[in-house]
Protein backbone atom coordinates (compact mmCIF):
# COMPACT_ATOMS: atom_id res chain seq x y z
CA UNK A 1 0.00 0.00 0.00
CA UNK A 2 2.22 2.40 0.78
CA UNK A 3 4.33 1.58 -2.52
CA UNK A 4 1.61 2.36 -4.01
CA UNK A 5 1.22 5.74 -2.20
CA UNK A 6 4.55 6.56 -3.17
CA UNK A 7 3.99 5.97 -7.15
CA UNK A 8 0.62 8.06 -7.11
CA UNK A 9 2.43 10.88 -5.46
CA UNK A 10 5.30 10.71 -8.13
CA UNK A 11 2.99 10.23 -10.80
CA UNK A 12 0.98 13.54 -9.59
CA UNK A 13 4.53 15.60 -9.67
CA UNK A 14 4.75 13.96 -13.16
CA UNK A 15 1.94 15.43 -14.19
CA UNK A 16 1.96 18.93 -12.76
CA UNK A 17 5.39 19.18 -14.50
CA UNK A 18 4.35 18.10 -18.03
CA UNK A 19 5.06 20.40 -20.77
CA UNK A 20 1.26 20.36 -22.00
CA UNK A 21 -1.17 23.41 -21.87
CA UNK A 22 -4.62 23.21 -21.19
CA UNK A 23 -6.93 26.48 -22.21
CA UNK A 24 -8.39 28.82 -20.01
CA UNK A 25 -12.01 29.00 -20.19
CA UNK A 26 -14.78 32.07 -19.33
CA UNK A 27 -18.06 31.57 -17.92
CA UNK A 28 -20.10 34.34 -16.20
CA UNK A 29 -23.33 34.41 -14.25
CA UNK A 30 -26.05 37.51 -14.16
CA UNK A 31 -24.26 40.33 -11.65
CA UNK A 32 -25.92 41.25 -8.00
CA UNK A 33 -25.70 44.44 -6.11
CA UNK A 34 -25.06 44.39 -3.37
CA UNK A 35 -22.26 41.73 -4.67
CA UNK A 36 -22.63 38.18 -4.02
CA UNK A 37 -19.39 36.14 -4.90
CA UNK A 38 -16.07 34.88 -3.85
CA UNK A 39 -14.09 37.00 -0.96
CA UNK A 40 -12.35 39.39 -3.42
CA UNK A 41 -8.14 39.15 -3.29
CA UNK A 42 -8.26 42.61 -4.66
CA UNK A 43 -10.97 44.93 -4.00
CA UNK A 44 -8.72 48.16 -4.82
CA UNK A 45 -9.65 49.75 -1.73
CA UNK A 46 -5.56 49.21 -0.98
CA UNK A 47 -2.87 48.57 -3.26
CA UNK A 48 -2.95 46.11 -6.23
CA UNK A 49 -0.50 44.69 -8.22
CA UNK A 50 -1.96 46.51 -11.54
CA UNK A 51 -0.22 48.42 -13.95
CA UNK A 52 -1.93 50.72 -16.40
CA UNK A 53 -5.65 52.34 -16.76
CA UNK A 54 -6.74 53.71 -13.50
CA UNK A 55 -8.09 53.09 -9.92
CA UNK A 56 -10.60 55.01 -9.51
CA UNK A 57 -14.30 54.98 -8.04
CA UNK A 58 -17.60 56.87 -9.40
CA UNK A 59 -19.14 57.66 -13.04
CA UNK A 60 -18.24 59.87 -15.13
CA UNK A 61 -20.51 60.39 -18.28
CA UNK A 62 -18.81 59.25 -21.45
CA UNK A 63 -15.84 57.67 -19.97
CA UNK A 64 -16.30 55.45 -16.97
CA UNK A 65 -18.86 54.08 -15.22
CA UNK A 66 -18.95 52.17 -11.26
CA UNK A 67 -19.53 48.19 -12.11
CA UNK A 68 -22.72 47.09 -11.12
CA UNK A 69 -22.62 45.92 -7.32
CA UNK A 70 -19.08 47.62 -7.04
CA UNK A 71 -19.02 50.25 -4.03
CA UNK A 72 -15.73 51.77 -3.01
CA UNK A 73 -12.90 51.73 -5.88
CA UNK A 74 -12.61 50.01 -8.96
CA UNK A 75 -10.31 49.45 -11.48
CA UNK A 76 -11.04 50.68 -15.76
CA UNK A 77 -9.14 50.64 -18.80
CA UNK A 78 -9.56 52.43 -21.95
CA UNK A 79 -8.86 55.67 -24.42
CA UNK A 80 -9.30 58.11 -21.24
CA UNK A 81 -8.04 55.78 -18.35
CA UNK A 82 -5.35 54.23 -20.10
CA UNK A 83 -5.01 51.06 -22.11
CA UNK A 84 -4.34 48.21 -21.91
CA UNK A 85 -3.55 47.37 -18.13
CA UNK A 86 -2.26 44.94 -16.56
CA UNK A 87 -3.02 42.72 -13.02
CA UNK A 88 -0.16 40.88 -12.18
CA UNK A 89 -1.06 37.45 -11.09
CA UNK A 90 3.07 36.00 -11.05
CA UNK A 91 3.15 35.71 -7.05
CA UNK A 92 0.50 32.71 -6.86
CA UNK A 93 2.87 29.34 -7.01
CA UNK A 94 -0.60 27.87 -8.83
CA UNK A 95 -3.95 29.51 -9.95
CA UNK A 96 -7.23 27.24 -10.33
CA UNK A 97 -9.67 30.18 -10.85
CA UNK A 98 -10.01 33.76 -10.97
CA UNK A 99 -13.56 35.55 -10.99
CA UNK A 100 -14.31 39.24 -11.30
CA UNK A 101 -17.45 41.88 -11.48
CA UNK A 102 -17.10 42.61 -15.50
CA UNK A 103 -19.17 46.51 -15.37
CA UNK A 104 -21.66 46.85 -18.64
CA UNK A 105 -19.81 44.55 -20.63
CA UNK A 106 -19.25 46.00 -23.98
CA UNK A 107 -17.87 43.83 -27.15
CA UNK A 108 -14.81 45.86 -27.49
CA UNK A 109 -13.51 44.84 -24.10
CA UNK A 110 -10.91 42.35 -24.57
CA UNK A 111 -9.06 40.08 -22.07
CA UNK A 112 -5.68 38.69 -22.18
CA UNK A 113 -4.59 35.27 -20.06
CA UNK A 114 -1.27 35.82 -19.64
CA UNK A 115 1.76 32.96 -18.86
CA UNK A 116 4.75 34.18 -16.73
CA UNK A 117 6.71 35.46 -19.90
CA UNK A 118 4.10 37.66 -20.94
CA UNK A 119 2.85 35.06 -23.43
CA UNK A 120 -0.81 35.03 -24.39
CA UNK A 121 -2.32 31.67 -23.38
CA UNK A 122 -5.82 32.57 -24.13
CA UNK A 123 -7.60 35.82 -24.99
CA UNK A 124 -12.04 36.59 -24.19
CA UNK A 125 -13.46 39.68 -25.39
CA UNK A 126 -17.33 41.01 -24.45
CA UNK A 127 -19.02 38.27 -26.51
CA UNK A 128 -17.71 35.62 -24.53
CA UNK A 129 -18.72 36.97 -21.24
CA UNK A 130 -22.93 37.96 -21.95
CA UNK A 131 -25.48 38.10 -24.74
CA UNK A 132 -25.60 41.26 -26.61
CA UNK A 133 -22.39 43.00 -25.07
CA UNK A 134 -23.71 46.40 -25.47
CA UNK A 135 -22.98 48.19 -22.68
CA UNK A 136 -25.99 48.69 -20.59
CA UNK A 137 -25.26 49.26 -16.96
CA UNK A 138 -27.77 48.04 -15.08
CA UNK A 139 -28.72 44.81 -16.86
CA UNK A 140 -27.57 41.95 -14.50
CA UNK A 141 -26.81 39.68 -17.43
CA UNK A 142 -24.13 42.68 -19.13
CA UNK A 143 -22.59 43.24 -15.86
CA UNK A 144 -21.77 39.28 -14.80
CA UNK A 145 -19.50 37.98 -12.39
CA UNK A 146 -17.38 36.19 -14.55
CA UNK A 147 -14.56 33.40 -14.08
CA UNK A 148 -11.52 32.67 -15.70
CA UNK A 149 -10.80 28.78 -14.49
CA UNK A 150 -7.47 27.43 -15.59
CA UNK A 151 -6.61 23.41 -15.74
CA UNK A 152 -3.59 21.66 -16.39
CA UNK A 153 -0.06 22.78 -16.20
CA UNK A 154 -1.51 26.25 -16.91
CA UNK A 155 -2.31 26.41 -13.52
CA UNK A 156 1.34 26.71 -12.38
CA UNK A 157 2.30 29.15 -15.04
CA UNK A 158 -0.27 32.22 -14.75
CA UNK A 159 1.84 35.82 -14.84
CA UNK A 160 -1.56 37.76 -15.08
CA UNK A 161 -4.33 39.35 -16.59
CA UNK A 162 -4.13 42.29 -19.47
CA UNK A 163 -7.35 43.86 -20.12
CA UNK A 164 -7.79 46.35 -23.16
CA UNK A 165 -10.78 47.92 -24.41
CA UNK A 166 -10.29 50.31 -27.76
CA UNK A 167 -13.34 52.82 -26.68
CA UNK A 168 -14.44 54.07 -23.34
CA UNK A 169 -14.22 51.47 -21.07
CA UNK A 170 -13.90 48.40 -19.63
CA UNK A 171 -14.29 48.10 -15.71
CA UNK A 172 -13.64 45.36 -13.02
CA UNK A 173 -13.87 44.79 -9.47
CA UNK A 174 -14.37 42.40 -6.61
CA UNK A 175 -10.92 40.14 -8.09
CA UNK A 176 -10.78 36.93 -6.61
CA UNK A 177 -7.84 34.32 -6.51
CA UNK A 178 -8.59 30.68 -5.90
CA UNK A 179 -4.81 29.41 -5.44
CA UNK A 180 -4.47 25.45 -5.87
CA UNK A 181 -1.94 23.25 -4.05
CA UNK A 182 1.85 23.02 -5.63
CA UNK A 183 2.53 19.12 -6.60
CA UNK A 184 5.18 19.32 -3.61
CA UNK A 185 1.97 19.31 -1.58
CA UNK A 186 -0.20 16.88 -2.65
CA UNK A 187 2.67 14.53 -2.65
CA UNK A 188 3.13 15.21 0.73
CA UNK A 189 -0.13 14.77 1.68
CA UNK A 190 -0.82 11.31 -0.51
CA UNK A 191 2.91 10.21 1.57
CA UNK A 192 1.54 11.46 5.08
CA UNK A 193 -2.31 9.08 4.17
CA UNK A 194 0.00 5.86 3.86
CA UNK A 195 1.99 6.31 6.86
CA UNK A 196 -1.24 7.29 8.70
CA UNK A 197 -2.68 3.95 6.63
CA UNK A 198 0.32 1.93 7.82
CA UNK A 199 0.30 2.97 11.47
CA UNK A 200 -3.63 1.81 11.75
CA UNK A 201 -2.91 -1.37 10.13
CA UNK A 202 0.22 -2.40 12.37
CA UNK A 203 -1.83 -1.20 15.60
CA UNK A 204 -4.16 -3.78 14.16
CA UNK A 205 -1.81 -6.86 13.55
CA UNK A 206 -0.49 -5.50 17.06
CA UNK A 207 -4.16 -6.16 18.81
CA UNK A 208 -4.72 -9.30 16.74
CA UNK A 209 -1.52 -10.78 18.45
CA UNK A 210 -1.91 -10.22 21.65
CA UNK A 211 -5.25 -11.71 21.72
CA UNK A 212 -4.19 -14.76 19.81
CA UNK A 213 -1.42 -15.58 23.21
CA UNK A 214 -4.35 -14.29 25.83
Amino acid sequence: MFRRTLMMAAAVCAVAAAPAYASASLSSVPGSDPYVGPAPTYDFETAAPVTGGLVTTGSLSGVRAQPYGSTGNYWTVGPSDGSPGVLDLSSFAAIGAISFIWGSVDSYNSIDVLDRLGNVIQTFTGADAAVNPNGNQTNPVTNPLARITIGGADQYNIGGLRLSSTQNAFEVDNFAVTAVPEPAIWAMLLIGFAFIGGSMRGRKRQQRLRLKYV
